[in-house]
């Protein structure tokens, strides 16, 4: 692991570099430091701008959340992720050429800005700021937990993260809100924290999609490796598949543990721990507690009972056992409500699911997912303000085949090697969100190389660098360029405009790192709320007002609140019938796609009201300027 720290380290060296070099270049040009910081001034060609704008899109949930439910639920998440090579030709060319135009007649740097300057309505720009604020800082949340996990795996097994994490229990012991964060955890949140504002603050737009740049080679050379470590080390994906059609999704349970003489001494057997039981093997999912004298313990577990699975799985040494130990019994068993027992259920749809009888996709979350990935991913504001920044038409048009290239050998890529995970690494279903490092770490080791893994590492890690250096930067353009300077000191100065977006971006990270301390389980779940939400919100809003000049202020603002109120009612009823973070269906059909017919409802009827002012269509609908 040495070895692989040093391959990361000289990735991450690679990024402050690129920030150095952006802010040099920013500093010597013109044009105003906010449109330079906020939109590298609009000026980007065909790879800077196709590889930024797919490294912003695969995030965390593409290396962290994606890997995590194909492991969980197998071959049916090809379809779950089909529609997302859409996204170039639906995001860039469907809104690509045209908002480039409005933004460069608006003058915007941001995308409230423009959308306040097409309707001439400072309250539709203030409704557009706020709702890229909350929702994107929901999105960093997620990012920052992909960071740290990240960050965990790699440095797990260096003795001066292991003594740094004690000292890290010590002092943060009592300390409101980060004393009862897993110091672990907390080390590598804070490392991670530090590192992303570090280059953002300093480099701006142009540094991130510099480093987007080089964070998209990275991925697409991370991925491509494990895919071919992947199926070699399975045999095959023939070999791999008649492996996986033999598995059956694992139970959940309490073990009874048991030894044949009191505990001479306190001590812990630690989760991850394999013990055999029969036909089965036990893996404890939380550390067992062993008090002084005592001859048994109940623990968390989970157990495999495929044949195959047993098979590969190395049941820990008997001398970091206390003398005598065994799997008394199994208590409580929870089984899969799909698939339970049934071998080849990972290779078909609708794939199994713990608590859903219908399995992971049935039919209709399969159309909502086509939906979901194709226009939820044209309707982030990050995607948008990418849009606003490339150069050219045959930018884009190159644009769109690259991109489109580039996600189909990633996500189909994701797919194999994660099926292979689930053959050659069983028995992660209780922390799927680890699955991608901790595979990248076997996959190097048992190869002979594991210098390795801190490239392969350098792929997730890069996906959500590439994420939360856009968010950041979103949030802070919307609290900067659109509170501050349009709302309360047009005649700010420079040197003020670079001090607020300096702090803001510090700020914003700051209270992101606070906000994730205690992290939910599921990181997709997040994702899925944010980007839906937002992508509810201005999609349909975003696409007439480009396009329909009839469109009116008051329908701009009833489509982003008509979008807003059904993701928020979608998302309390889930909560209240599930008690987890995620929209409720109805109907079966995800709330995006609910979120895009109550927001393009509401336009319809609220702009039968007047229509815009003259002089705003002929602006945005008339003849270009010369």
């Amino acid at each position: 692991m040495t070895s692989a720290l040093g391959a990361f380290g000289i990735y991450l060296a690679g990024v402050f570099v690129l920030a150095w070099w952006s802010n040099r270049l920013s500093a010597a040009g013109s044009g105003g430091f906010v449109s330079e910081y906020f939109l590298g001034r609009r000026n980007f060609g065909m790879w800077a701008f196709a590889l930024t704008f797919a490294a912003t899109n695969a995030s965390g949930g593409t290396f962290i959340g994606f890997p995590a439910l194909i492991y969980s639920h197998g071959w049916s998440l090809a379809w779950w992720i089909a529609s997302f090579m859409m996204v170039p030709l639906v995001g860039m060319g469907l809104l690509g050429k045209r908002l480039n135009s409005v933004a460069r007649r608006a003058r915007a740097v941001t995308i409230p800005e423009m959308i306040e300057e097409r309707f001439g309505s400072r309250a539709v720009g203030s409704l557009a700021t706020w709702i890229v604020i909350v929702f994107m800082f929901f999105y960093l949340l997620a990012q920052f937990k992909a960071g740290a996990k990240i960050l965990s795996t790699l440095l797990a097994d260096v003795p001066a993260f292991q003594q740094a994490v004690g000292w890290i229990a010590g002092a943060a012991d009592g300390v409101p809100l980060i004393g009862a964060a897993d110091p672990a955890y907390l080390l590598c949140l804070v490392a991670f924290a530090a590192s992303v504002i570090a280059y953002v603050v300093y480099g701006g737009f142009r540094a991130v999609v510099w480093t987007d740049v080089m964070q998209g080679f990275v991925m697409f050379a991370g991925v491509v490796i494990m895919l071919g470590f992947a199926l070699s080390q399975a045999g095959g994906l023939g070999n791999a598949t008649r492996q996986l059609a033999e598995a059956t999704p694992p139970e959940f349970a309490t073990a009874r543990l048991a030894w044949d003489a009191p505990a001479e001494r306190d001590r812990v057997i630690r989760r991850g721990t394999w013990l055999p039981h029969g036909d089965t093997a036990v893996k404890l999912t939380a550390d067992a507690m062993v008090a002084a004298g005592a001859v048994e313990a109940a623990v968390p577990a989970l157990a495999l009972t495929s044949a195959g699975d047993v098979r590969r799985v190395t049941i820990t040494p008997a001398e970091e056992w206390p003398a005598g130990l065994r799997v008394a019994a199994l208590e409580e068993i929870e089984r899969y409500k799909a698939g339970a027992g049934q071998p080849g259920t990972y290779l078909s749809a609708p794939g199994p699911h713990r608590s859903e009888a219908a399995g992971f996709l049935p039919l209709t979350a399969a159309f909502s997912l086509f939906v979901f990935w194709a226009f939820g991913a044209t309707g982030q504001p990050a995607n948008m303000v990418r849009l606003m920044a490339f150069k050219d038409t045959p930018t884009l048009r190159r644009s769109i085949v690259t991109v489109a290239i580039y996600y189909s050998v990633i996500y189909f890529s994701l797919v194999v090697v994660f099926c292979c995970a689930r053959v050659l690494l069983p028995g992660m279903e209780n922390d799927p969100d680890r699955i991608m490092p901790e595979f990248a770490a076997h996959l190097t080791a048992a190869a002979g190389w594991p210098w390795l893994a801190g490239l392969l590492l350098a792929a997730p890690f890069a996906a959500v660098m590439s994420s939360v250096d856009s968010y950041l930067l979103m949030v802070s353009s919307s609290l900067v360029r659109d509170v501050y300077q349009r709302r309360l000191k047009p005649d700010a100065s420079e040197k003020t405009l670079r001090r607020l977006a300096h702090g803001a971006t510090a700020l914003i990270g700051a209270a992101a790192f606070l906000a994730i301390l205690d992290p939910p389980d599921r990181l997709q779940d997040i994702i899925i709320f944010a980007s839906g939400g937002i992508a509810g919100c201005l999609l349909v809003p975003m696409v007439l007002a480009l396009y329909w000049p009839r469109m009116n202020a008051a329908g701009m603002v009833a489509g982003m609140l008509g979008g807003f109120a059904a993701h928020a009612a979608l998302t309390c009823a889930g909560y209240l019938e599930t008690k987890q973070f995620k929209a409720g269906e109805l109907l079966g059909i995800d709330a995006f796609v609910w979120d895009i017919i109550f927001s393009a409802a509401a336009i319809a009827v609220a702009s039968i009201t007047a229509p815009p002012p003259r002089a705003i269509i002929a602006r945005f609908f008339g003849r270009p300027p010369a």
